[in-house]
């Protein structure tokens, strides 16, 4: 049986004082198949890197697209608080279009879920225009913090989903609610972690932006991860850890995320080809707790963004 190998990224946040340029370029030097590329600076404390088309930096970035191969498949990042930003994903999304993305990452701390619903609804629309669509990501500490709700968002909206292993761990995800939901997950984002959550929101903030651990060296279950998704979603490796970085070096750490997503996959693998192998006898009903919501296969993006 025909298996698929996933595309193996490396997410910004892995190497957030890294230019995207110099970004490609070591994800290249480490066997990356792409990058995620930071157009909107999250906090102000970081740095601001303009990729807006035309720019220095946007030129940069796409010469070292075509010298080494590596594309760009996803931008960041946007918070949906319930304000007019609509501005604001237009000038990303027409970076994306540029950059040749297929995806923008936005999470939300508004907690009118229906007024977020029509938000999304409305970057799906704009989205439609740049070739852009956009990804609504699980976060433990924000509005959005269960996989189940994303999807409901998703389902009334025509957004997708970006799953991080951190932030599933985080809220408790089981393997069947990414088996129900994992169609409509195009990239999933990987890193490990402790089993035990931080004791408060701060700690974890500061778990998720600056210090996670490389795949396949903490407790999450992230061979069965990504084994419950449909094979072959792409993964991006977000993984920021100042620590290791400051004691590695940049290529250095590059390098080692690369071989731990690779260890980490292929333990997926052998998941599914056990699986296969000593398939689970079928459930006595066919019924489906969420049958509108059950989108095994597909999850509507195409790497032609990517080709």
């Amino acid at each position: 049986m025909t298996t698929h190998t996933p595309k193996i990224g490396l997410a910004q946040l892995s190497l957030l004082r890294t230019e995207p340029p110099r970004l490609v370029r070591i994800a290249a030097a480490a066997g990356f198949d792409f990058v995620g590329a930071r157009v909107r600076q999250v906090t102000a404390a970081e740095r601001a890197y303009d990729l807006a088309p035309g720019s220095p930096m946007f030129r940069e970035t796409m010469l070292a697209v075509e010298e080494t191969g590596v594309g760009i498949r996803d931008i960041e990042f946007l918070l949906l608080d319930g304000s007019d930003q609509r501005s604001a994903w237009l000038q990303m999304m027409e970076a994306g279009e540029a950059l040749r993305a297929a995806t923008l990452t936005v999470a939300a701390s508004l907690t009118d879920h229906g007024q977020l619903a029509g938000i999304l609804a409305q970057m799906v629309k704009d989205g439609a225009d740049f070739g852009i669509v956009p990804t609504l990501e699980v976060i433990s500490y924000q509005s959005v913090n269960s996989l189940p709700l994303a999807a409901e968002l998703a389902r009334d909206s025509g957004c997708r989903i970006v799953a991080d292993t951190l932030h599933l761990s985080r809220v408790g995800t089981t393997d069947a609610e990414l088996q129900t939901y994992g169609g409509l997950v195009p990239l999933l984002q990987l890193c490990d972690g402790p089993v035990d959550a931080p004791a408060d929101r701060d700690g974890l903030v500061l778990e998720s932006r600056s210090e996670r651990q490389v795949p396949g060296e903490g407790g999450f279950r992230l061979a069965e991860m990504i084994a419950a998704l449909p094979e072959g979603t792409p993964v991006s490796v977000e993984t920021p850890s100042d620590s290791a970085l400051a004691r590695l070096g940049e290529q250095a750490w590059a390098n080692r995320l690369k071989q731990a997503a690779d260890s980490v996959i292929a333990s997926a693998g052998r998941l599914r080809a056990s699986a296969r192998a000593f398939p689970e006898p079928p459930p006595l009903s066919g019924c489906s707790e969420h049958p509108e919501l059950h989108t095994h296969g597909t999850n509507g993006i195409t790497d032609e963004h990517h080709s």
